[in-house]
């Protein structure tokens, strides 16, 4: 069950307890209004010299830094990660999120399957060297020429596609079937995904790109 905890016009940063790079953190604190905790992302917060504005989880880190009095949201239940907690909390044209990856693969398993399960809560979440977020009903993208482009099924979905090497049209894709990695850009991107369940992956580089191309488009209802 969702219940709003932040609401912000601009971008959010989730920070959740993988491992975080001070750089990172920094560059997308500059691009954000709030800094938002996963459970024990606020210590990876707190080491990065900044108090979380909220700490949201099951709090099985047991955090006890006075500075995070009063910031605190606990949601006790255990069927889903704190990532899921602390995105489906937030309302927002768009989340960054760091701590996500780079740790247990199972963790960042649990991390993309959360990226489709909330269509309607657009986030980007950044690697250590790539970048992934769930294809909105439209996109369009501005990259350089012969860029890595990889698309990745987390259902049954068919994307319309225009700047690919290898074009996507009519295709089924699925997770237990045709997927989509290590494609190409070779010119202006478009793809009109059927149905929310699209990741797309991208080198880290075009970040500042994809955050205005997503922050204006529209998402899934």
């Amino acid at each position: 069950m969702s219940r709003t905890i932040l609401s912000s016009d601009e971008p959010v940063l989730l920070v959740g307890a993988g491992a975080v790079e001070l750089d990172d953190f920094t560059t997308l604190s500059e691009r954000v209004s709030h800094v938002v905790a996963a459970d024990g992302g606020a210590q990876a917060v707190l080491a990065a010299g900044q108090v979380p504005d909220l700490v949201i989880g099951d709090m099985d880190s047991a955090l006890s830094d006075p500075r995070l009095e009063g910031r605190i949201y606990q949601i006790d239940e255990q069927d889903s990660t704190d990532f899921d907690k602390a995105l489906r909390s937030i309302s927002t044209p768009l989340v960054l999120a760091l701590g996500l990856t780079g740790k247990r693969l199972d963790h960042e398993l649990a991390t993309l399957t959360v990226l489709v399960r909330y269509p309607d809560r657009p986030c980007i979440v950044l690697g250590e060297e790539t970048l992934v977020f769930l294809c909105p009903p439209r996109l369009t993208l501005d990259l350089p020429l012969g860029s890595i482009f990889s698309l990745f099924p987390m259902g049954r979905v068919r994307v319309e596609s225009e700047g690919l090497r290898w074009p996507t049209g009519g295709i089924e894709f699925a997770p237990d079937g045709r997927i989509g990695t290590s494609n190409e850009v070779s010119g202006p991107i478009a793809l009109v995904p059927d149905a929310p369940r699209m990741l797309v992956l991208l080198p880290r580089e075009p970040l500042d790109h994809v955050i205005e191309r997503l922050y204006r488009t529209e998402g899934w209802p």
